[in-house]
């Protein structure tokens, strides 16, 4: 809820992101939930794979 919370004091999401695609059809406590698994799913594939994160950069 924090990163929610964090990008509508500053303006809401960049437009098209993930996070703001979410925001825009969901309730905001099932959007804290995704989020928390994805974050949940990428920690655990780090950790599996012993890699180090790179974040995807938009096309």
């Amino acid at each position: 809820m924090s990163v929610i919370q964090s990008n509508e004091r500053k303006g809401g999401a960049p437009d098209g992101s993930w996070l703001d695609r979410m925001l825009k059809r969901k309730p905001k406590l099932l959007v804290a939930i995704a989020l928390a698994n994805k974050m949940a799913r990428m920690a655990w594939a780090v950790m599996k794979n012993e890699d180090v994160y790179r974040v995807q950069l938009a096309a």
